[in-house]
């Protein structure tokens, strides 16, 4: 589940624009490099949620 926390996070790397959105290892790096450990956890248990709210919007 997609948390405030961790959709704020998401869109703090997006508004960045040091990453490709789509590129999940380049937003996991961006992430760790921005202190936000917790969007790096997620991506990484969570890739499919992950890929379905980048593409959609959605949770």
């Amino acid at each position: 589940m997609i948390t405030e926390k961790i959709r704020e996070q998401i869109f703090a790397v997006r508004d960045s624009g040091v990453a490709n959105m789509c590129d999940m290892a380049a937003v996991q790096r961006a992430a760790f490099d921005m202190d936000f450990y917790e969007l790096v956890l997620f991506i990484e248990e969570n890739r499919e949620e992950y890929w379905n709210f980048i593409l959609t919007g959605k949770e």
